[in-house]
């Protein structure tokens, strides 16, 4: 029996106790589902990175001498916080987006802002604010008698940021910044509100013309499952790799 016999009786047998993965041997359906898969990944990689990012500019921005600058971010921060992840997308996606559309075509352009944008830049700055809330704790719990002691040496308030406060700063606030990442894996998921083909909007193509939504869903629970196990082993690693003895544990 080749090998191609051997996937497809094995997918009939699987399909006769209720788990239809038989749309794999077909290339309408299998190309867009691996495509969503990979697309997913892309989601994810982009909203963990640009979310890094996020939060370490509003951290900067409400630790601003500037009482203006502060004081708005922290309203930008807390409207993020409390409200649901999906409603700023369609707000940023059918408002924003729809607005940015006809300013442009008013100048005869073309948005060059897709759907996949919308999602990697509302998940960035949504989970950016998480982000700078953790980080901001964990300055907070640096030491002030180490505080004192780099000023007493003469250090800038930069070079104190950079070189003292934000690295023991970071080890206090990992496990929170991990965290916020696995949440952030299982929020791009969301991408499918807005017809982003991930796999969770392959999957819904498929289901709708074969009626296998167990299957799908098991694969769907399974991948994202993966991703963050992945992003959890990750952040466990980076504790211990960046632990300083006799601070924090």
């Amino acid at each position: 029996m080749s090998s191609t016999n051997a996937i497809s009786t094995a997918l009939d047998a699987l399909a006769r106790v209720g788990l239809d993965y038989r749309f794999l041997l077909d290339a309408y359906d299998r190309t867009p589902f691996l495509t969503g898969m990979l697309t997913s990944l892309e989601i994810v990689v982009s909203t963990l990175a640009g979310s890094v990012v996020a939060g370490f500019v509003l951290l900067l921005l409400l630790r601003s001498r500037n009482r203006a600058v502060a004081g708005t971010t922290r309203a930008f921060v807390e409207l993020a916080r409390n409200t649901p992840t999906i409603v700023q997308l369609y707000c940023a996606f059918l408002v924003l987006n729809m607005l940015l559309s006809q300013w442009l075509h008013q100048q005869n352009l073309d948005n060059p802002f897709k759907p996949f944008f919308w999602v990697v830049f509302v998940l960035s700055l949504h989970k950016g604010a998480f982000h700078a809330e953790a980080l901001r704790a964990g300055f907070d719990a640096v030491p002030a008698q180490t505080l004192e002691g780099a000023e007493s040496l003469g250090l800038s308030r930069w070079v104190r940021l950079r070189r003292v406060e934000l690295p023991l700063a970071i080890r206090t606030a990992l496990p929170a910044l991990v965290n916020n990442m696995v949440e952030l894996v299982k929020a791009s998921s969301l991408a499918s509100a807005i017809a982003v083909g991930d796999i969770t909007y392959q999957s819904i193509m498929i289901w709708t013309q074969r009626d296998n939504v167990l299957a799908l869903m098991i694969v769907i629970l399974l991948f994202f499952g993966a991703l963050t196990w992945l992003v959890s082993r990750a952040g466990r690693w980076l504790e211990r790799r960046l632990w300083v003895p006799g601070y924090g544990h």
